[in-house]
């Protein structure tokens, strides 16, 4: 299965005539430009499993920076995926290989 496929299972095995009238996945652009990927946990298995941050070329002074970067987080129940342009598919595989695993 690809990322979209694998967090779609995600999402519908979280749904049960509760969970998804209040939480969900959010999938968004940014303007510098790049995408975020919001996951609530509240109500998940995921909520109370550790997750160590990653942050990949943050910070750091590179011609790429501005495109080449993503960090990914829980914080407030929610999982945050943060990345440049090229990286959607890089932060959807974060989240998911810790859930599956989780």
């Amino acid at each position: 299965m690809n990322e979209i496929e694998r967090i779609q299972k995600w999402y519908r095995n979280q749904c049960d005539d509760d969970w998804e009238h209040s939480y969900g996945v959010k999938i968004d652009t940014l303007d510098n430009p790049g995408w975020s990927l919001i996951v609530d946990l509240a109500g998940t298995q995921m909520e109370q499993t550790l997750f160590s941050p990653i942050a990949y070329r943050v910070g750091e002074n590179s011609e790429t920076k501005d495109e080449d970067w993503y960090v990914c987080k829980v914080e407030d129940s929610q999982f945050k995926g943060f990345g440049g342009p090229n990286h959607l598919k890089t932060i959807l595989g974060i989240f998911l290989k810790w859930a599956e695993e989780g």
